[in-house]
């Protein structure tokens, strides 16, 4: 029942459960081998009671150098440290050991000790977050960033993590291998609806860094819609897509072309005539519809907030893939009035790297390289992307996209575009062509035996 008001809500008892903690420890100087099992889901600072505490902390110690646990050993350790008053001297030692209901149940009031504590960490959680909440001096973001910080530290509960071991991590690895192995057709990672793409790189990795670069109008976002588009309606991949350069509208416009296979301007202007197409479109807008795609296309946008915003959608409609247009428009959270473009861009794609693996899922991040690639008038290098050697450092996968009917004139190629995967962590690099469809703004499959353009679409 809820406080009737606010001097009833101080005068609450936080959530304690003293009888379990003393049947614990109790439980621990009966039966010591149950240290193995209180670890695993008890902090050390879980007790309420602080001489509870200390005399488990003195258990720890005392396990931690494999010494025997027992009203004598414990006594002694208390009484080194002067502590044995503290607790209520030996006698209380014994009291433990004598109201212990079941030595065997060590781990069972392990957990419910943890769970107050919990509940008593929410609480202090949330008077955080309400002294938050009146500090007007921070900027909005930071304080929302610090709040839900706040609160993944108490659902997250770090005392409960521990090692996996490598017979589990094995056995696990085998169980994928056999599915791999009886379902051929299927990919480890998120599919991007283009084949040879996939099959170069088994699709999008559960938290890696992508990084799709190339100069200006060679197509990155166009790639990027056509990756979002095309796994979110066959396959049901939930993306959260941030748009920092276009407005949602005109994402929608390319994604709508590029699905219903009609002339991307004439769609923006209105130019649709024939009944064929009109119908193409309705088709593509009904199959759109039904596809999880989520933009957010604030401008000036920066880390802190689309980590709020992708936690949300994970939260409540799941999350598969996120995909950033582009890298150098996020603006930098932490940045001081010295610092370069280089020290900004590399602190944004460490936090891009973090999300990925804090979300545990793939991060396609679009950027710009540098003018020398036009300059060379060659292929995209590690080297020219722009502004920082640590997106090359942080991420995973590293894709150009390279046109050479944009690099000159005399090409007997038009439209070929080749995705470079230059850097790939876990895998091979190597060259993936495509065909780049001016008109409808969409990249589609090419057969290599006569530049003959397939129609893309279809799941693989």
């Amino acid at each position: 029942m809820a406080p009737k008001n606010k001097k009833d809500a101080v005068l609450r008892a936080p959530p304690q459960n003293t009888e379990s903690e003393k049947a614990l420890l109790g439980a621990l100087m009966i039966r010591p081998e149950g240290m193995s099992e209180a670890v695993d889901v008890l902090s050390d600072d879980a007790f309420y009671s602080e001489k509870h505490r200390i005399i488990y902390r003195v258990m720890l110690g005392l396990w931690q150098r494999s010494e025997p646990i027992d009203v004598e050993s414990v006594r002694a350790a208390l009484s080194d440290k002067k502590q044995l008053e503290a607790i209520g001297g030996v006698s209380y030692l014994a009291e433990l050991v004598g109201d212990v209901p079941a030595a065997s149940n060590a781990r069972h009031y392990a957990s419910l000790v943890q769970k107050k504590f919990m509940l008593r960490s929410l609480i202090d959680a949330g008077e955080y977050i309400a002294e938050l909440g009146f500090d007007e001096s921070d900027d909005l973001e930071e304080t929302l960033d610090k709040a839900e910080k706040k609160i993944y530290e108490v659902t997250s509960t770090p005392s409960l993590s521990k090692f996996t071991s490598l017979r589990e991590s094995l056995q696990d690895a085998w169980a994928r291998l056999e599915h791999l192995h009886e379902h051929k057709d299927e990919l480890r990672g998120i599919r991007t609806g283009f084949k040879e793409l996939d099959n170069m790189l088994a699709g999008f990795q559960k938290s890696d860094l992508i990084i799709l670069a190339a100069r200006p109008s060679m197509g990155k976002t166009t790639l990027a819609l056509d990756i979002a588009r095309q796994t979110a309606i066959h396959h049901k991949t939930t993306v959260g897509i941030f748009s920092l350069e276009m407005s949602t509208q005109q994402l929608v416009d390319r994604m709508v072309a590029a699905e219903a296979k009609v002339n991307s301007w004439n769609l923006r202007t209105g130019h649709i005539k024939e009944q064929e197409e009109f119908a193409k479109i309705h088709d593509a807008y009904d199959r759109l519809s039904h596809a999880p795609i989520f933009i957010d296309d604030q401008p000036g946008n920066n880390i802190l907030k689309m980590r709020s915003v992708a936690r949300r959608l994970k939260r409540e409609s799941g999350l598969d893939l996120i995909v950033v247009d582009y890298l150098q428009l996020l603006a930098p959270t932490n940045a001081r009035a010295g610092d370069s473009l280089v020290q900004q861009v590399t602190e944004i794609s460490r936090s891009l790297k973090n999300l990925a693996r804090e979300l545990d899922v793939p991060v396609l991040a679009l950027s710009q390289l540098s003018r020398a690639v036009e300059q060379r008038r060659g292929r995209p290098r590690l080297s020219d992307l722009r502004d920082s050697g640590s997106i090359e450092q942080d991420a995973d996968v590293v894709m150009f996209i390279h046109r050479e009917d944009k690099m000159s004139d005399n090409t007997d190629r038009p439209g070929v575009a080749e995705i470079l995967i230059e850097k790939h962590r876990n895998g091979p690099t190597g060259k993936v062509e495509l065909y780049f469809d001016e008109k409808r703004t969409t990249f589609t499959s090419l057969d290599k035996t006569g530049l003959e353009v397939f129609e893309t679409g279809a799941p693989f």
